[in-house]
């Protein structure tokens, strides 16, 4: 592994890396976290979320950042969990969830800012979950919960091949949740994305090539399937493709600006 490519800044400490790495199902010569198999990842414990059972996706413990998927027991109740000074954000995979007065079933989704973290939430039946915990953003103009259901949203065209639908932009901080939608053969370009990108597939089996330098390391995701791709890495390209579609949970940490580029490049290249 050359982990001298890997800055710890952008996203963990090193010894997370060899934990996410050691675990991806695919090949592990990347320099950050991708092609993990999530359901083979430990389960943990969340302080916040007192008797569910968790796999961290991604974190940083000098900022209390994290990434999550948990399953709530039958019979489960607590609150959102986190500090004031962190926002939550929820999405449910399966089952059914009682955020406050709302209830989310599968595809219900949930932005609480800072201040506003402590709902009460409640699962009856279980439920499993994906559960971020990010520090404040002071750029941010969302400042008051968001509620959804993403099955009642229309899927958007972007390209030819590719639609999503909008959970949360953020038009102060860019901060920017979404479904993207890939049909079968859709193929996408060389790209290099200003932003820190994480991926966890909902459905279908998709294809991705992520450059390591200028080697191309291509393998599929299943549902399940996690990636956390640091700005300024290119993936893409032909083989990053589809028979089967799928449709992906995506979060992009800030305003992302997308560079087409001619190959499989190094970062900043």
């Amino acid at each position: 592994m050359n982990a001298r490519r890997y800055d710890s800044s952008l996203l963990f400490p090193l010894a997370a890396l060899f934990l996410f790495v050691g675990c991806a199902s695919g090949p592990p010569e990347l320099p950050y976290p991708a092609f993990v198999n999530v359901d083979e990842l430990d389960n943990v414990f969340i302080a916040g979320l007192p008797g569910a059972r968790a796999k961290q996706l991604a974190g940083d413990p000098r900022t209390r950042r994290s990434s999550n998927r948990v399953r709530l027991p039958a019979d489960w109740s607590f609150t959102t969990g986190a500090s004031p000074s962190q926002s939550v954000e929820v999405f449910v995979l399966s089952g059914e969830i009682e955020l406050g007065e709302f209830t989310l079933a599968s595809g219900g989704y949930a932005y609480l800012p800072p201040a506003t973290s402590g709902f009460p939430m409640r699962s009856v039946n279980g439920a499993r979950i994906l559960y971020f915990v990010d520090e404040a953003n002071e750029r941010a103009v969302i400042q008051t919960p968001l509620i959804a259901s993403s099955t009642l949203l229309t899927w958007q065209p972007t390209e030819a091949g590719f639609s999503l639908k909008e959970l949360r932009s953020d038009p102060g901080s860019g901060v920017r949740t979404w479904l993207l939608k890939i049909e079968p053969g859709a193929a996408k370009n060389w790209q290099r994305s200003t932003q820190t990108v994480e991926g966890y597939l909902l459905s279908g089996t998709v294809m991705e090539t992520e450059c390591n330098g200028t080697e191309a390391v291509t393998s599929a995701y299943n549902p399940g399937g996690y990636f956390y791709r640091p700005a300024g890495n290119v993936s893409g390209g032909p083989g990053s493709t589809t028979t089967t579609g799928g449709i992906w949970f995506l979060r992009a940490r800030g305003s992302e600006m997308i560079e087409i580029v001619s190959g499989c490049l190094g970062p900043q290249e």
